[in-house]
């Protein structure tokens, strides 16, 4: 399935899309580790939860379980938030 990589993550892949399988999105997102290690920590913290300022959106819908089903034509969506002032 497509999952699109924010600009942050992108020194991990060195584009903004990549390809991943797996039936659930915490099976995609370790896929995208196998492929690009290190680009999971940035996303999931050291308790297996979704890092407070990573969102991640199945078909349009925001997803905060790991155990989310996922189906090969899903398209995932990876987005950071930015800080500073």
């Amino acid at each position: 399935m497509k999952v699109l990589i924010p600009s942050a993550l992108r020194s991990y892949t060195e584009r903004a899309e990549a390809e991943a399988s797996g039936a659930t999105l915490g099976a995609v997102l370790a896929e995208l580790e196998r492929a690009y290690p290190g680009i999971r920590f940035r996303m999931i913290d050291e308790q297996d939860r979704i890092r407070p300022h990573i969102r991640i959106f199945v078909n349009g819908e925001q997803v905060r379980d790991l155990a989310q089903p996922l189906h090969p034509a899903d398209e995932v969506v990876i987005v950071q938030a930015l800080s500073g002032g």
